[in-house]
């Protein structure tokens, strides 16, 4: 079996912005203290003069970014998810989101894969925070090709954009040949019994419950919903009606999340049996990103076991 190459989607978003001050003279990027972990230190290091630490200055860097975006710059604003979602939410909501800036924040350690850091940095809610904001779109790219892809096109997007990072070194499913469209979700597994939605590092978890279900003879369309805002709806309604059941999987809090978005439509589109797995009603804890995932139910048995349970209740409502 061939080994699967590992990176972190905070690497990719990292090279995307490097690669964006090349070739664009407009990006700039900020930095709230955490420029290495972030990798707005790439940037950095080869447009030293298109770069700027607040330190732990959140809220200032939001401002700083809306004020560049108003001269006509395109900032990409970077620290840990946790901290641009919590600290700085208001700065965003009244700064940036109300005045539909074109200010990209870029917000790494993302999810409970974050590991030893623990509660404090684990951003389980910034999909909600940032979803509920009206001008903002929201992308949490499945791995480190998809990263760089959705940084690159995030500078041509009018208007604020959130994207979603992870620092684990998590499994490179896609290729750079794939398409990819801020907007669009892929279809990255057809099935015919039940779909899978799945955003971030969970995209791996589902691939892999849908291979083992393949031998259990339960076919399971795969989609990957990089897009949480704006929902792909043409895809999620036509998997609804093909498939009749949905399992959601998500490194993130139950309430408000990638699977809420969906729950949201497809509950006044097209009903169908429904299954969530993401954290419920709980902080996050140190460890390991495996253990955590086990720990918080995210594992491939653990979407395999709501795939079973979901498609008995679609048994029912026949």
């Amino acid at each position: 079996m061939q080994e699967i190459k590992r990176k972190p989607t905070r690497d990719g978003a990292g090279e995307a912005m490097r690669d964006l001050g090349k070739s664009n003279k407009d990006v700039v990027v900020l930095s709230a203290d955490l420029t290495d972990s972030t990798r707005a230190g790439w940037f950095k290091k080869e447009f030293p003069d298109r770069f700027i630490s607040f330190g732990v200055a959140e809220q200032d860097m939001i401002g700083t970014a809306a004020g560049l975006a108003l001269s006509g710059k395109i900032p990409f604003a970077c620290t840990f998810g946790i901290f641009a979602s919590g600290r700085a939410w208001d700065q965003i909501r009244v700064s940036v989101a109300y005045m539909n800036l074109n200010v990209k924040i870029v917000g790494t350690h993302g999810g409970i894969s974050v590991g030893e850091d623990g509660a404090t940095h684990q951003a389980l809610d910034e999909i909600a925070l940032m979803r509920i904001l009206p001008n903002m779109t929201v992308v949490v790219p499945c791995d480190a090709v998809e990263a760089y892809k959705a940084t690159m096109q995030a500078a041509s997007v009018q208007g604020p954009v959130y994207l979603r990072l992870g620092r684990t070194f998590a499994p490179v499913i896609t290729k750079e040949s794939d398409p990819f469209e801020i907007g669009k979700a892929i279809l990255y597994r057809d099935g015919k019994d039940v779909t899978i939605i799945a955003c971030g590092h969970s995209v791996y978890e589902a691939k892999k419950a849908s291979e083992a279900l393949e031998k259990e003879g339960v076919s399971a369309r795969v989609i990957d919903l990089h897009t949480p805002k704006p929902l792909d709806g043409d895809i999620i309604l036509k998997a609804a009606r093909e498939t009749g059941a949905f399992v959601t999987v998500e490194e993130h809090s139950v309430f408000g999340g990638m699977g809420s978005a969906v729950s949201e439509f497809i509950s006044q589109n097209h009903p169908v049996p429904m299954r969530m797995l993401g954290i419920k009603n709980e902080f996050g804890e140190s460890g390991s990103p495996l253990e955590l995932l086990k720990r918080f139910h995210l594992t491939t048995e653990d979407v395999i076991g709501a795939v079973r349970e979901v498609l008995k209740a679609k048994k029912r409502k026949k």
